[in-house]
């Protein structure tokens, strides 16, 4: 459907949106030459199509807020074309002149079963009538003239056995009554027992069971449908009674003819009404052999171009079928009686080709039996089919052919009937009319036949008037307009009555074949008749005119759900009705603004598509029509559901009999739908037998049998989509203990066949046999014939024809001219064999291509030229030696004579071409034996040049602060010079309205494809001043370019403040900072913050502060040390507040919450003065415990490391997950010496003094007893030694080893090595590192008295390092 709305205003007649519009709405006719006057006139619609109500309305004295709605759309009328969701036919105006039509609104939706409300309301666009809405409330309020919904065909044949039935059924409301007239008087029912009308229905029932004759009751008859708004009137009737009258009866003498003369025996059958199906038969029954020679005309008479002897054998009867009463009638049959030299019928000589001179019949050129004469002259109506028939006579039989003057006969309408006898074009139209001639000919001579064809026309609708239905104060109009041969008369009638007897009404206007409506009002409601006749027929057309004044009312029920699969395409409709056009608008969640642009589209009917569903696009939607008399609203609820995937398959499988296969399907799918899996056996569904066990993700089979084999698919569907995934199963056959040697052997390809050897050599076939080779064990299932020619592709091999593997001898269909040979290939279960050694060859003789070249194109690579290319043929299609192609062309729609070349390729190049004309192609091969059919007509277009118009009255409206809206003026054909591939805006932000803030000026562009006279550019940016300019796109490239335009789009909001960070310093307060915004897309008035307290699952009120535009800072005063707080901020503009981004303060101390921590930070101290826990908008820090806890460096992310630490306070394990730096990290804390809602000690002063007082005293004393130790409890062993150890020993400092009993054990615990690395419950001084196996002894009081012995690369390369059980550090550290 296409809106139009023009303000009629008086302009000069030069090609602008006026003429355009009249260009279009008259179809290149002259349009209307009134003027308005300062009035419009308006077309109102309403359309239900697909769940789709449309009204257009417009008019003088709508309020304002219509009228701006009204804008000049006029040359859109072609360029609405919908989207794969989009079925609505274009509804085209009809004849506006320089008036103003409203414009279309339209809501489309699937037919849902709440169709019964539909609203059918056709106007301008769609024949038929209004249908109101079974909706109570509605039904009530709208009125409808009557409209014929239902009537006879205009002649109507009855059969005399029945009643007569005369249909007529209309609908209105309030309901029409009815009567009839006949032959132009008013007919009384009620006087006429056998007469009724149908309850509710106009349908007349004549009754016979009583008696009465039915020839009484013909004449005709024509339906009035009546009520208080107008009158509706039916064609007129004719009633006739089907005759079917008996053959007169006659006796037949003996028909007498010489052999060879021609015959015509008349049927003459009696009229009947239908006109009776003829047909010969024998009086036997036997039905005549007809052929070229004998044949039966169109008039029924049965034509012998020459007679023979053979036909003296049986008699003809003429028989008559009536299509009413079923019956055949039989003539009188024909008795033959032929005189002839030969009395001897010698059935070897009927298809000799010299058996007219074996009989000693005389050769004679042909003569027609009918027509007669040399010319004849037919008429047809236009719609109808024309048939041409000419019979001649002469020995031997002569050909027919048929030829048009002056062209060709066309192909696609064109069939030749009774053995090309008769020719007949179906659905005549007038570039049929012309002169025809038949040619028959014989080896004797050849006569022709013209015929001349007049092709006239009953009347036919060019615009048929369609029903006017508008608001109150609009104007409108009626086009009643026909064409024929003779040009049909239009006469005018309302309710029945001629026009000019009809009351006058000051609103109303006839011109010719329109009615001019203006400021209608509710009393101008009427029907209007229009009646267009010449002397082959009429058409009469009823179109009311009604007034509506309707508030908006949604149509569809309320609130409804509906569910689609993630990552699709739905479209949300929403129909509804009004009067006057009430406009609609989508929103999300009841707030935003109107959804359009981006991943949502909004069509002209209202419906609102979602290209592809994400899951952010679950939610209500509300679509709100408004007119100026009220506003109606629905809701609809968007539910994404994620896909059924199958992830594991079943795969393809080979398995022996009688063992189990399991085939494995398992399927992911949303949870919230029904899921259902099914199999399917070589894609029949699949029966469960007791050897199958079908489960939840497999399917088992066991016993496999041979019957088992085939392919298995597995559909897994839910209600809103599927999956489905096939795996093919082999059953190979039983592996039983052989019961014989050559069983068990391994099973191998088949050798290769041979011996092959051609017999019944024929001109199309050839039979191919072969000796098979060994099977190897596994039985030839097949074998393949290959062939090879060696003209056009010699050596290489192609599939001829398959067999199955229990033949060896195959008779094969072969093409002319080609020098083929064979090999044969034998295949079993393994595999396939060598191919056998090829046959002797064999050449087949030529003929005439039997086909013509494929894919024929034609297409120019310059400007000024054309290349015609198509698919060689190949060697098997050839049919003869030097294969060649007759290329013709000419330009399409001109008298011109073809031109034509001859070819050897595949290409051919038309040069000096005008730019972009079509042609018309054809490619014909020929071979030395002659040419092959006539080739299909293509039409191909020569080279393409650069457009030479730009679109003129570019006009820019800004849509918003992100789009606008462009409309532009066609610009003419002719300066196209190619195919208009579409108008291309290109565009670039010149500045930005901000100071100082650079932007890109790239060049952007924007395609509107096809003949377009509108289109929206949109992701602009807000605040910004931009340039633009058109031009028009061929397949060339693009045109000059237009002029310049200039526009500014408005401030639009901004995006969100960037680098947002929350810090939390201290229990007390929190700080907050952030940066301006990227795209401030306006200026800035300030900034607003939300924040809200919340401590588990309660929530605080929330708080909202707003800034200045120069204000980045904020700081918060927590109200408590335990709740957090929840923080969003967002920038402003004049427009409104843009996108908000939130962020939460840090977790307390003593809350176990995971947060987001960098990959590697130092060691933390928390609770320690000074020590800061920060949150922004890329990382988190973790709350740690009061207890300082060394980071481990992380190995690779996802490395877990482990520290455990004894402390004198309490015990606390820490756990830090960390991962790579995309990632978060996750600290756990456990505390067991205090609870959540307690004050941490840890941060107290007075704690801290004290954890440093005793961690000094403790390292005090750990050093007084290593003084301690390093002096005694030595074990000397120096001179135990058998080799003296040298002062480099790495383990010795004094000449002593250190030991220790049970008692003296090293401290359990983490020890940290200077390295960094941790060792985790392991002694500081390990004897085994000091021994060479590790079996050192102890005797029975603890002394050491093994052997030691220093190895000698520990010796030189260590020299006098210290150990690690000497070092005070490492003491230090195992302690801790």
């Amino acid at each position: 459907m296409v809106k139009i709305c023009l303000e009629c205003q008086s302009e000069p007649e030069e090609r602008g949106p006026g003429s355009a519009l009249r260009e279009l709405l008259t179809d290149g006719e002259t349009a209307s030459t009134d003027t308005c006057s300062g009035a419009r006139l308006t077309d109102f619609c309403a359309v239900w199509d697909a769940g789709v109500f449309l009204v257009s309305a417009a008019g003088k004295g709508a309020p304002s807020g219509v009228k701006k709605r009204r804008l000049n759309e006029a040359e859109t009328l072609n360029s609405v074309r919908e989207a794969q969701f989009q079925r609505l036919e274009a509804a085209r105006p009809r004849g506006l002149g320089r008036g103003a039509r409203g414009p279309v609104l339209r809501m489309a939706g699937q037919p849902p079963p709440w169709a019964y409300t539909a609203v059918l309301l056709c106007a301008l666009s769609l024949g038929g009538a209004i249908e109101i809405p079974m909706d109570p409330s509605i039904q009530n309020e709208l009125s409808q003239p009557p409209t014929i919904t239902k009537q006879s065909v205009k002649d109507h044949i009855v059969d005399p056995r029945d009643n007569i039935l005369i249909e007529c059924e209309a609908k209105g409301n309030p309901a029409p009554s009815f009567h009839w007239t006949r032959n132009s008087k008013f007919f009384n029912i009620a006087k006429d027992p056998r007469v009724s009308m149908r309850r509710r229905s106009g349908t007349l029932v004549i009754d016979f069971r009583s008696g009465g004759r039915p020839e009484e009751y013909e004449g005709e008859y024509q339906c009035f449908a009546r009520n208080k708004f107008g009158t509706a009137l039916s064609n007129r009737i004719r009633l006739q009674v089907s005759k079917s009258p008996l053959w007169p009866k006659e006796n037949l003498d003996p028909v007498v003819v010489q052999e060879g003369a021609p015959l015509t025996l008349q049927c003459n059958p009696p009229p009947g009404l239908p006109s009776p199906v003829i047909f010969w038969m024998s009086s036997s029954m036997e039905p005549i052999t007809q052929d070229k020679r004998v044949s039966q005309g169109h008039n029924g008479d049965l034509y012998f171009s020459n007679v023979m002897l053979q036909d003296m054998q049986t008699d003809y009867s003429c028989n008559a079928r009536f299509h009413f009463t079923h019956t055949i009638q039989q003539k009188n049959p024909f008795t033959l009686k032929v005189l002839t030299n030969h009395p001897y019928n010698d059935s070897s000589l009927r298809n000799h080709p010299d058996m007219y001179s074996a009989r000693g019949v005389a050769e004679r050129t042909p003569s027609f039996m009918y027509p007669q004469g040399t010319a004849s002259s037919q008429m047809v109506l236009r719609g109808m089919d024309l048939l041409l028939e000419c019979i001649a006579s002469g020995v031997p039989t002569p050909d027919i052919a048929w030829y048009k003057k002056g062209g060709d006969l066309p192909s696609d309408k064109a069939k030749f009937e009774n053995f090309n006898k008769a020719l007949r074009i179906t659905n005549v139209s007038e570039e049929d009319s012309g002169e025809y001639f038949c040619l028959a000919s014989n080896k004797m001579g050849s006569i022709r036949h013209t015929i001349s064809v007049r092709v006239k026309a009953a009347p036919y609708w060019l615009d048929e008037p369609k029903n006017l239905i508008l608001a109150p104060g609009e104007d409108g109009r009626l086009v009643c307009r026909a064409n024929g041969n003779p040009k049909p008369t239009v006469q005018w009638m309302v309710n029945g009555e001629p026009l000019q007897s009809a009351p006058p009404n000051p609103n109303r206007e006839v011109a010719g074949d329109t009615i001019i409506f203006r400021d209608t009002q509710i009393s101008s409601r009427a029907v209007y008749q229009c009646n267009t006749s010449n002397e082959h027929g009429y058409l009469l057309a009823n179109a009311f005119v009604s007034v509506l004044d309707v508030p908006p009312r949604m149509l569809s029920p309320r609130n409804q759900l509906i569910r689609v699969i993630l990552y699709n395409r739905t479209r949300l409709d929403c129909p509804f009705f009004g009067s006057p056009i009430p406009t609609l608008r989508w929103f999300k969640n009841g707030q935003g603004s109107n959804l359009d642009g981006g991943n949502y589209h909004v069509y002209e009917n209202g419906s609102l598509e979602i290209k592809m569903i994400r899951k952010e696009d679950q939610g209500i939607y509300t679509c709100v029509a408004t007119n100026i008399l009220g506003k109606a609203e629905n809701q609809v609820r968007l539910e994404v559901k994620d896909p059924t995937r199958i992830y594991r398959m079943p795969e393809d499988q080979v398995a022996k009999r009688g063992t189990t296969v399991q085939l494995e399907c398992r399927v992911k799918h949303d949870p919230s739908l029904k899921l259902a899996v099914s199999w399917l056996k070589d894609d029949e569904p699949l029966y469960i037998s007791n050897r199958m066990k079908k489960e939840e993700d497999s399917l088992t089979i066991f016993g496999v049998a041979e019957r088992d084999q085939g392919s298995y698919t597995c559909v897994a569907s839910t209600e809103l989509d599927q999956d489905l995934a096939k795996a093919y199963l082999t059953v190979l056959a039983d592996q039983a203990t052989p019961t014989n040697r050559l069983a068990a052997l391994p099973k191998g390809r088949p050798d290769r066949p041979r011996d092959l050897e051609l017999t019944d050599l024929a001109e199309r076939s050839v039979r191919l046999t072969w000796i098979p080779g060994d099977d190897n064990n596994s039985p030839i299932t097949d074998y393949v014939v290959q062939f090879e020619e060696d003209q056009f592709q010699p050596g290489v091999w192609h599939d001829h024809s398959k067999f199955p593997g229990s033949v060896n001898s195959a008779v094969l269909r072969l093409s002319p001219y080609v020098n083929y040979q064979f090999r044969v290939i034998a295949i079993n279960e393994v595999g396939s064999s060598h191919p056998s050694l090829p046959s002797e060859r064999y050449r087949t003789s030529g003929a005439p291509p039997e086909s013509n070249p494929s894919d024929v194109k034609g297409e120019g690579t310059r400007k000024n030229n054309m290349e015609i290319t198509w698919t060689p043929m190949n060697a098997t299609s050839a049919f003869g030696p030097n294969l060649r192609y007759i290329v013709k062309w000419r330009r399409r729609e001109t008298r011109e004579t073809w031109n034509n070349v001859t070819v050897w390729g595949s290409r051919y190049v038309v040069g000096q071409t005008p730019v972009y004309v079509p042609y018309e192609i054809r490619v014909q091969a020929e071979n030395d034996f002659g040419k092959g059919p006539e080739p299909d007509t293509v039409i191909g277009y020569s080279g393409e040049d650069y457009p030479r118009a730009a679109p003129t009255d570019v006009k820019i409206r800004v849509l918003n602060s992100t789009a606008i809206s462009l409309q532009w003026n066609r610009v003419y054909s002719d300066t196209v010079q190619g195919q208009l591939r579409e108008y291309r805006a290109y565009y670039w932000r010149e500045s930005s309205l901000l100071k100082n803030l650079w932007v890109s000026q790239k060049r952007q562009q924007a395609g509107f494809p096809g003949d377009r006279l509108r289109g929206v550019v949109s992701r602009l940016f807000p605040y910004s001043n931009y340039k633009l300019e058109m031009v028009v796109v061929n397949g060339r490239g693009d045109g000059p370019r237009s002029e310049t335009k200039e526009f500014t789009t408005p401030e639009g909001v901004p995006s969100a403040p960037r680098r947002f960070r929350v810090r939390q310093p201290n229990l007390e307060t929190i700080n907050l900072e952030w940066d301006h915004p990227e795209h401030p897309n306006g200026i800035l008035i300030g900034y607003t913050l939300k924040y809200v307290a919340f401590n588990g699952t309660k929530v605080g009120k929330q708080i909202v502060e707003n800034f200045s535009p120069n204000q980045t800072k904020f700081t918060v005063q927590r109200a408590d040390p335990v709740s957090r707080y929840r923080f969003s901020l967002s920038a402003r503009t004049q427009v409104g507040s843009g996108e908000a981004v939130t962020e939460e303060s840090p977790a307390p101390p003593n809350e176990a919450t995971p947060t987001a921590a960098p990959p590697t930070s130092p060691p933390t101290t928390v609770g320690v003065p000074g020590t800061v826990s920060s949150t922004d908008a890329t990382a988190t820090a973790a709350a740690t415990e009061a207890t300082t806890v060394p980071t481990v460096p992380p190995v690779a992310p996802t490395t877990t490391a482990t520290t455990e630490a004894t402390a004198t306070t309490a015990s606390t394990a820490t756990t830090t997950t960390t991962e790579s730096p995309a990632t978060t990290s996750r600290t756990e804390i456990q505390e067991s010496a205090y609870t959540n809602n307690q004050a941490d000690i840890a941060t107290q002063g007075w704690f801290i003094g004290l954890m440093c007082a005793i961690a000094l005293l403790v390292l005090i004393l750990l050093i007084v007893c290593f003084i301690k130790r390093s002096r005694g409890g030595k074990y000397p062993v120096r001179e135990k030694k058998d080799v003296p150890l040298g002062p480099e020993d790495p383990k010795e400092e004094d000449g002593s080893f250190d030991y220790s009993d049970e008692d003296n054990k090293p401290l359990q615990g983490s020890q940290t090595s200077l390295d960094g690395t941790i060792k985790q419950q392991e002694s500081d001084d390990s004897l085994v590192d000091y021994g060479e196996g590790g079996e050192g002894q102890f005797n029975e009081d603890g002394s050491f008295i093994g052997q030691y012995t220093v190895k000698k690369d520990k010796e030189e390369t260590e020299g006098n390092e210290s150990s690690e059980a000497t070092s005070p550090v490492n003491a230090i550290y195992s302690l801790a």
